[in-house]
């Protein structure tokens, strides 16, 4: 084949596939309930990116599960203790808890929940736990594989008498972040309040006493130092404390 006709048919082939992106997008945008600031031109990439993966991938997929032997050493970055002395904004609240060996955390669950509620390390231990052995996939181009323990954020929900007409979960930390994921996400299996990493209590740097994990999408998901949970029909981008305002993409699904 001579190269001018690759070239044509590669371009051929694109174009193609970009069509048919764009012609699967809106077609699923009732469906999907697409976050409403995917609507800039600039986030057409993770418009397509979230569609696609909700229509052509199975909903409750599984992340590849490792061994013991597999576990390797993980960095822990970003933020790495809201308490610190040294902190711009540090966190009084999170210093006082730490300083209690997290005895008085609590995780308050409200929104579209029908009782609403505040959950203890004690309140989620006593829930079904799951543990696994999941990649922890960075941004910043590196992995790291670990051991997480924790409760299943979908019992948590259930707990708190997840109502119909929800749509989203808000998570806010005590380092100021605000993020979300829809109710595939959140009723994974693999989604956890994890409270234990490779055998031990989660580590303050790790994001003690409670953080997300979301075995689905990009580490940067797994939110560290939960604080509270949000139950929403709306979507809500975190505004200045979210992921989209601060250049990151709200989907990272992998």
């Amino acid at each position: 084949m001579k190269p001018a006709d690759l070239i044509t048919r590669r371009r051929a082939l694109l174009v193609g596939l970009g069509a048919a992106g764009g012609l699967l997008v809106p077609a699923q945008l009732r469906r999907l309930r697409l976050p409403p600031t995917y609507g800039h031109i600039l986030r057409m990439g993770d418009n397509l990116t979230y569609a696609a993966h909700r229509t052509l991938l199975p909903s409750q997929r599984l992340a590849r599960e490792f061994s013991y032997k597999d576990i390797s050493s993980f960095p822990a970055i970003g933020m790495t203790n809201p308490g610190a002395p040294d902190k711009p904004n540090r966190s009084e609240e999170y210093a006082r808890l730490q300083k209690g060996g997290f005895a008085d955390w609590r995780l308050s669950v409200t929104g579209l929940v029908s009782s609403p509620g505040r959950f203890s390390l004690a309140d989620l231990k006593a829930l079904p736990s799951r543990t696994q052995i999941t990649r922890h996939t960075c941004e910043e181009g590196w992995s790291a594989i670990a051991e997480w323990t924790g409760v299943q954020l979908g019992r948590v929900l259930e707990a708190a008498g997840l109502r119909p007409e929800a749509r989203w979960v808000n998570f806010y930390s005590f380092d100021g972040w605000i993020d979300s994921i829809d109710l595939l996400d959140a009723l994974h299996p693999q989604t956890l309040l994890a409270y234990g990493m490779n055998g031990s209590h989660l580590s303050v740097p790790h994001g003690a006493p409670v953080r997300l994990r979301v075995e689905t999408q990009m580490g940067y998901k797994s939110m560290k130092f939960l604080e509270r949970i949000v139950v929403r029909d709306t979507f809500d981008d975190g505004g200045k404390q979210g992921n989209i305002q601060n250049g990151w993409a709200w989907y990272a699904g992998i």
